[in-house]
């Protein structure tokens, strides 16, 4: 009876040894096969969109944001403030022309929670 056991053990684990080297197989062949049907790829997109850099010192938020690109983009500085009572805050949108930087300030009473800059890019 032992052997039984240990011959059914060892095609098992045969089998998951031989699954485990095949699946990849099957699965590259697969690919390979559906590929030349596929829709041809998207272009690439043109680079777009502020470069922004906040830093917190204390209660205060500044954030720095540069376009180098040739595109319009307009952003909003958020900041989340840490105390439950202290209300959280979103600029007014700017737009940032290309070459150009834009300073954007915000404030909380206490301590700042999070803070990030949202974009949304015009042409």
């Amino acid at each position: 009876m032992r052997s039984t056991r240990r011959r059914t053990w060892a095609l098992l684990a045969a089998a998951a040894v031989v699954a485990g080297i095949l699946a990849p197989v099957a699965v590259s062949a697969a690919g390979r096969a559906g590929s030349g049907a596929s829709a041809p790829l998207a272009p690439d997109p043109e680079p777009s969109g502020s470069e922004c850099r906040t830093s917190v010192e204390g209660s205060r938020v500044t954030a720095y944001c540069h376009n180098p690109y040739p595109t319009t983009d307009v952003v909003r500085l958020h900041t989340e403030c840490a105390r439950w009572w202290d209300v959280d805050a979103d600029s007014s949108a700017v737009a940032v022309q290309p070459g150009r930087t834009v300073k954007l300030e915000d404030r909380c009473w206490k301590e700042v929670g999070s803070v990030w800059v949202s974009h949304s890019v015009t042409s």
